[in-house]
């Protein structure tokens, strides 16, 4: 695989959903790799904690928030953020800023659109407008393709969201892509499947290790066994900076994820395998707009950038859940 580390020291990075999940692993290896970096964040993750820049500490960033160039506390489909984003100057952008619940898209599609749609269009008009700009990596999402039509997706695969929040994405992808063809822009598109280590506040693996770890039960919607492709955090770290510092990702979009699907419902006797934990497994009714199957077929992403997975399915649960159990024990 491509060497980052020359490529990321001393650029202007700007990072969009910096103090989430993703967002926060990301900044910590971009500044690893002596990037000088900028975190756009929004205002509900800076603390009243008089610590850092801006007099406020970042939920996920405390222990390296003194060495960001920037914090932008801002609404990333505003113009304030967009204003904030050219004042910068940055070299790459890296956009993951999101509202990703797919449950909150059933009942508040506007917001989740004007959030994903929007806020991409924002950070696409201040690319323009950034003369420095190399590189503008905008994340997609797997749910754009909806339910799998093969043994596992390529990027050629039919685009077919099941859910407001998928459309929100597949409009803000395909958005990039134009503003790649119509203006010349150095844009990247990820396309990462579904994510999962340390920090992951939502979804179903940090929801089934908490609920293994306290002894309940893990509730599995449906029959279980609706599948997905989970890739370790680490993993995808190395997929974003692969798709922003590559010279071939420019105007792709690329898949990231194991090759491997897993039903829900395994992977919840795993977690309580691992924990060792007594939890009963149970079923809830279906969710809505589910899609039954996500696998990913990687092959593009192997030929580009040389990227493979590295960390296994247990291996990344083992982490996720020493790290859950460190933090019930503060």
């Amino acid at each position: 695989m491509h060497d980052e580390a020359g490529t990321w020291r001393g650029r202007r990075v700007l990072v969009t959903g910096a103090d989430g999940f993703l967002g926060s692993h990301l900044v910590e290896r971009l500044l690893s790799r002596g990037a000088c970096v900028a975190a756009l964040v929004r205002p509900s993750s800076l603390t009243s904690a008089a610590v850092g820049i801006a007099g406020h500490a970042l939920r996920n960033l405390g222990g390296v928030q003194r060495d960001l160039a920037r914090v932008i506390a801002a609404d990333v489909a505003s113009s304030d953020a967009q204003a904030q984003i050219v004042a910068f100057e940055p070299e790459r952008i890296l956009h993951l800023a999101a509202d990703a619940y797919v449950d909150r898209s059933f009942d508040h599609p506007g917001e989740v659109l004007r959030s994903n749609l929007d806020g991409t269009l924002r950070v696409l008009e201040a690319a323009r407008r950034c003369l420095r700009l190399e590189r503008v990596v905008v994340t997609s999402s797997s749910e754009i393709y909806g339910d799998a039509q093969t043994p596992a997706i390529a990027e050629d695969h039919p685009l077919m969201p099941t859910s407001p929040y998928a459309a929100s994405k597949l409009a803000a992808d395909r958005l990039a892509y134009a503003y790649h063809r119509t203006h010349g822009l150095p844009v990247a598109i990820i396309r990462p499947f579904n994510t999962f280590g340390p920090r992951h506040p939502y979804d179903v693996i940090p929801r089934f290790v908490a609920r293994a770890l306290r002894g309940e039960p893990l509730l599995v919607h449906g029959s279980g066994e609706q599948s997905r492709d989970f890739c370790y955090v680490d993993d995808m770290v190395r997929a974003f900076l692969a798709v922003g510092e590559h010279p071939a990702a420019i105007g792709q979009a690329v898949n990231f994820g194991t090759g491997v699907a897993t039903t829900i419902v395994e992977l919840a006797r795993r977690v309580v395998a691992l924990c060792r934990s007594s939890s009963p497994i149970e079923h809830d009714p279906p969710r809505r707009a589910e899609v039954a199957r996500l696998c990913c077929d990687h092959g593009l992403a192997t030929r580009l950038f040389g990227w493979r997975p590295t960390v296994s399915l247990d291996e990344g649960l083992a982490r996720t859940i020493a790290w859950a159990r460190e933090c019930s024990a503060r």
